[in-house]
C-alpha cells in the first residue's frame, strides 16, 4: 500500500496539489493520506480521489502511561522519538512491510518539525517498510549531521530541482532529480469573474510567509503596490489578486486584502475567492502574467506556459526556475533583495520585455519536463 504521510491539509493549496497530481501518477485507488487536518480534505472533496485517514496529533493525558514513557524517554535520550509515535498512533499502529511510506511535505526540512521527520523515517524502517521523501527542496545551510545521517536512510529521495538533487546525493545514492508532481496537476476552468480579462490579466500572489522573510519591513507589500499602480496607470491589463494558501495564521488572502483596500472599489481589479488547487490553476492558466510568492501557485503558472514573476525566498524557486530557464536571473526576485519600491516593478518590465521569448520556451520544454516526471515510475518499482 503506498501511504502519504506529513500532509498538514488542503487548505494549503501547494499541498492539496501535489497529493493530486500524485494520485494522477500513482494511481489513487493504491494510496491513504495521513492528514493532519482531515476535514479540509472534505472540504475541497480530496477524499473522494483518495482514502483519507485522520493523522491529527492526539494529545498524551498528563498522568498516562504513554506520557511518562515518552517524558522518561526524552530525558535519557534528548528527543521526542517516543512522544511522536504515541500521538500518532493512527498512522504507526497499521504500519504494515509491505508499504511504501511518502513524506510529502517538500520543503518540510526547511522549517521547524524536521525533527519530527527523522521520527517518522526511523519507526517506519523499524517495521520493515520503505520511505520515500517526495518532491523535496533542502536549504544547503539547514544541513546538520543529525539531519544528513536521517537523509541517508530514506529508500529513495526525489528533489524537486537541480540545487537539492545536488546537495541530498552526497548523502544518500538513492536521490534522483524529479520535477514537482504538482507540474502534472489537471486544470478545471471556473466561470471567468466579471472583469477578469482572459489573456490580458495580471495574477498576483502575496503570503504572509514571505512577507515575514523580508530583510526591510513594508518593502514587499509597498513593492507590490507599484507594481498594481503602475498595471492600472500603464497598461490595459487588469489584475486578479489569487490566493493559494487560506490556513490559519498562514493565509494569502490577508495580504492580498491589504492590497485590495489600497486601491478601493476598482473595477480592474478582481479578487478570486477560495476553491480547490485544480480551479484555481484555471484562473492562473488564463492570466497573461503572473507575480506570486507561493511555490504551486507559481508552478500552476509555469505548467500553464505563463511568463513568471517568482517572488521567492528559499532555494526550491531558484532551483525550479534554474532547471526551466538555466538560471534565475530575471525570473525570481528574492524578497529579501527588495529595498527600493520599484524593484519588483522593474523585475516585471523586465518580464513584459521579454514575454514573448518566455512563453515561446516554455511552451517547448514543458511537455518533455513533465514527461520527466513519469520516469520516477521504474525507481518506485525496485522498492
Amino acid at each position: 500500500m503506498l501511504k502519504l504521510y506529513y500532509h498538514n491539509g488542503s487548505d494549503n493549496h501547494g499541498c492539496e496539489a501535489i497529493v493530486r497530481a500524485t494520485a494522477k501518477l500513482l494511481g489513487s485507488d493504491e494510496i491513504i493520506l495521513y492528514s493532519r487536518r482531515p476535514e479540509t480534505e472534505k472540504k475541497y472533496n480530496l477524499d473522494e480521489i483518495v482514502t483519507v485517514y485522520d493523522d491529527s496529533e492526539q494529545q498524551l493525558p498528563r498522568y498516562s502511561v504513554r506520557n511518562i514513557v515518552a517524558s522518561m524517554y526524552r530525558r535519557i535520550f534528548h528527543n521526542n522519538y517516543l512522544s511522536t509515535v504515541f500521538k500518532h498512533g493512527n498512522f504507526f499502529s497499521e504500519l504494515k512491510k509491505t508499504d511504501v511510506c511518502f513524506s510529502i511535505g517538500g520543503d518540510n526540512y526547511c522549517y521547524a518539525g524536521r525533527d519530527i521527520l527523522g521520527h517518522y523515517n526511523t519507526r517506519i524502517h523499524r517495521t520493515g517498510a520503505k520511505t520515500v521523501l517526495w518532491g523535496c527542496s533542502f536549504e544547503p545551510d539547514d544541513m546538520t549531521d543529525a539531519i544528513a545521517e536521517d537523509i541517508s536512510h530514506y529508500d529513495l529521495i526525489t528533489a524537486r530541482e537541480s540545487i537539492t538533487y545536488q546537495l541530498l546525493k552526497k548523502y544518500n545514492e538513492n536521490t534522483i532529480l524529479v520535477p514537482d508532481p504538482a507540474f502534472l496537476l489537471d486544470t478545471v476552468e471556473l466561470p471567468l469573474p466579471k472583469n477578469f480579462l482572459k489573456n490580458n490579466t495580471v495574477g498576483i500572489n502575496l503570503s504572509p510567509l514571505v512577507i515575514k522573510c523580508e530583510s526591510q519591513k513594508g518593502a514587499a507589500l509597498q513593492n507590490y503596490l507599484t507594481l498594481i499602480q503602475y498595471i492600472l496607470d500603464h497598461t490595459e491589463m487588469n489584475v486578479a489578486l489569487i490566493p493559494h494558501v487560506v490556513a490559519h495564521n498562514n493565509d494569502d488572502r490577508d495580504a492580498l486584502r491589504e492590497l485590495s483596500q489600497y486601491f478601493g472599489e476598482n473595477e480592474r481589479i478582481v479578487f478570486i475567492q477560495d476553491c480547490n488547487c485544480m480551479e484555481l490553476k484555471g484562473y492562473i492558466a488564463r492570466c497573461r502574467f503572473f507575480v506570486g510568492a507561493r511555490t504551486h501557485a507559481t508552478i500552476g503558472a509555469y505548467s500553464s506556459c505563463v511568463p513568471t514573476l517568482v517572488v521567492g525566498y528559499s532555494v526550491k524557486a531558484k532551483g525550479i526556475a534554474t532547471d526551466l530557464f538555466g538560471n534565475d536571473r530575471n525570473y525570481v526576485l528574492p524578497v529579501q533583495a527588495l529595498k527600493d519600491s520599484n524593484d519588483l516593478l522593474r523585475a516585471f518590465q523586465w518580464m513584459q520585455d521579454n514575454e514573448n521569448k518566455i512563453r515561446t520556451r516554455l511552451e517547448s520544454i514543458m511537455p518533455n519536463y513533465k514527461r520527466d516526471i513519469w520516469k520516477v515510475l521504474d525507481s518506485l518499482k525496485t522498492l
